[in-house]
């Protein structure tokens, strides 16, 4: 009689290439996924007025055109230039800003501008841990339903946290980033903390002229180790300057800073150049583009924005959707949370991912231009901005001229973690500093800048877009060129739920495989797998009968030696 063993290996084997066959030509049919079942939103936010875009005088303020598709509010315009306490009720009611948000008064060297700046800042939470019911509030989503656990340094409001008492939207003077602070080299500025948050925090001035101490209270530098206890809940603090040099600088928390600047504490500041009647927007919220640019840039320059690149860890900022506890916060945060572990996944453009970095932060520019960009670079990591079809020249680091000799035309710009930039973008038709016209991509040349969560292509992207490109609703005429980008403004684009080419070609050959089919295929193996057991089973069973006597024989031998150790030991 033939092996049993020898017959059950090649059954095996042939059962499980049998499995392998089988799952290889059941694959699953392919599921489109339906656009209409999608929870789409219109590419320009509908609570912005497209008269916001237009050129406008607000109190005797001319404010410049901004043609993007979700502008800032023209009110908030007039009210940084003037003051809070020089502009109109109808204005300031139009704000939602508090009347002493921004204090401008007394013309101390008779040039015909303020130079006595009061600006007050509150401490503020975005999607966290709601006690009322289960969701976060207030809401800020830096993309379609995108959500990091956030804080930020807002202007004094006048109102609540939310848009109004139906609504979980942020108000949208609370939002990403803390607002680009805009003052003249020469003026006296308080920058007044109001913590109206349950942690401590500070404000530390980076590369901003100031003062160790402060006359009235001990510290002016924001650092608790060194000059000054931490500002607790409730409480406030003065922070005063005269800057005497010019540049673009930074202010952050400095309390428990490896989280509190991740979180989003930090912003830009900007001392301009003094000049005579030299009004300046002292705060720029919002998408970056300045409106009211300084006499000084006038002099040298079509136009200005501010850019300001921030990263977040979703791990750090989940941590306040858990809690209403400020202890647990304080835990986990402090305790708890591991920088040197950590991982950035959100990548922002003023506050914003793509494609809602397209709605706010386009360079919109005209042929022939000379453009002021300043960046700021608050994440973890050194990044690295690439603008497509220009090249930029840099003038400044850290808010210093650099030699002019020394100034190099890039396309690549390494900014490290807290550093700043300086560019100036000429959109000269040469070949060199501009190849013509078009929507050019700016974004950051790594990887992962150009993802959120993870997902691409998101992150930090914009572009640099001349009006021949842009549509009637401010955003560039990417359709006129066969890109769709309708699926990038949907909820589950960002959740993974939808198949980046699955429109690419009539058969969707690149689309979702089918639950279904895959199901199918799983219920095939697994027949062929129990099929496989009892063939085993059956195999085991005939080898145990075949050999019947041989189990029988060996079964009375050990009977017998076990009997015959018994008497041995009995005797």
């Amino acid at each position: 009689m033939p092996n049993p063993i020898l017959i059950i290996i090649p059954i095996f084997y042939l059962a499980l290439t049998t499995i392998d066959a089988q799952a290889s030509l059941l694959l699953p049919e392919t599921i489109k996924v339906d656009r209409a079942a999608l929870t789409s939103e219109p590419p320009c936010d509908p609570k912005i007025s497209p008269s916001w875009r237009e050129a406008q005088v607000i109190d005797g303020v001319k404010i410049e055109a901004s043609p993007g598709c979700s502008p800032d509010n023209p009110a908030w315009i007039a009210a940084a230039v003037k003051g809070t306490n020089n502009i109109s009720m109808d204005t300031l009611m139009k704000t939602g800003l508090s009347p002493d948000a921004i204090i401008k008064m007394d013309d101390l060297d008779g040039d015909g501008d303020h130079d006595r700046i009061i600006i007050k800042l509150e401490v503020m939470e975005l999607n966290g841990k709601s006690p009322d019911f289960p969701g976060i509030l207030p809401t800020f989503d830096i993309a379609p339903g995108v959500q990091p656990g956030a804080w930020v340094f807002a202007p004094k409001t006048s109102g609540m946290s939310t848009e109004n008492f139906e609504s979980v939207r942020a108000n949208p003077l609370l939002r990403l980033p803390a607002p680009v602070i805009r003052v003249e080299q020469g003026d006296i500025v308080q920058i007044i903390l109001e913590n109206t948050h349950y942690f401590p925090h500070s404000i530390h001035l980076h590369g901003v002229d100031h003062p160790f101490a402060h006359k009235d209270h001990g510290g002016n530098d924001g650092v608790p180790q060194t000059s000054e206890t931490e500002l607790m809940p409730g409480e406030r603090r003065i922070y005063e300057f005269q800057a005497r040099q010019t540049g673009t600088m930074f202010y952050h928390c400095h309390v428990q800073t490896h989280t509190h600047l991740s979180m989003g504490l930090a912003g830009m500041i900007i001392v301009e150049e003094n000049r005579p009647n030299n009004l300046l927007q002292t705060l720029n919220i919002g998408g970056g583009h300045v409106r009211y640019p300084s006499v000084a840039i006038r002099e040298n320059f079509d136009q200005e924005y501010d850019l300001h690149y921030h990263a977040m860890d979703k791990e750090l900022g989940d941590i306040i959707k858990k809690y209403n506890d400020p202890r647990l916060i304080a835990r986990d945060m402090n305790r708890r949370y591991d920088i040197t572990d950590s991982t950035e996944d959100y990548y922002t453009i003023n506050g914003l991912s793509f494609p809602y970095s397209l709605r706010e932060s386009l360079i919109i520019v005209k042929p022939d231009q000379k453009i002021k960009l300043r960046l700021l670079n608050s994440g973890g990591e050194t990044i690295a901005i690439h603008t497509h079809g220009h090249h930029a020249t840099i003038t400044h680091y850290d808010g210093v001229e650099h030699n002019p000799v020394a100034q190099i035309m890039r396309d690549v710009f390494d900014i490290a973690p807290a550093q700043r930039l300086d560019l100036t973008l000429n959109t000269t038709n040469d070949g060199k500093h501009s190849y013509g016209e078009g929507d050019w991509l700016i974004h950051d040349h790594r990887e992962k800048g150009i993802t959120t969560d993870g997902m691409a292509e998101g992150g930090s992207m914009s572009s640099i877009v001349y009006p021949s490109y842009l549509g009637e609703n401010g955003l560039p005429k990417t359709s006129h060129f066969g890109v769709d980008l309708s699926y990038n403004f949907t909820q589950e684009f960002w959740q993974g739920r939808v198949p980046i080419w699955q429109d690419l070609d009539e058969a969707a050959s690149l689309g979702s495989p089918g639950g279904q089919a895959i199901r199918m295929d799983i219920t095939t193996q697994n027949n062929l797998l129990n099929a496989l057991y009892g063939l085993v089973a059956g195999l085991l069973i005939y080898f145990i009968f075949a050999k019947r006597e041989y189990f029988k024989q060996c079964v009375m031998t050990a009977i017998s030696r076990i009997r015959s150790d018994k008497g041995n030991k009995q005797s």
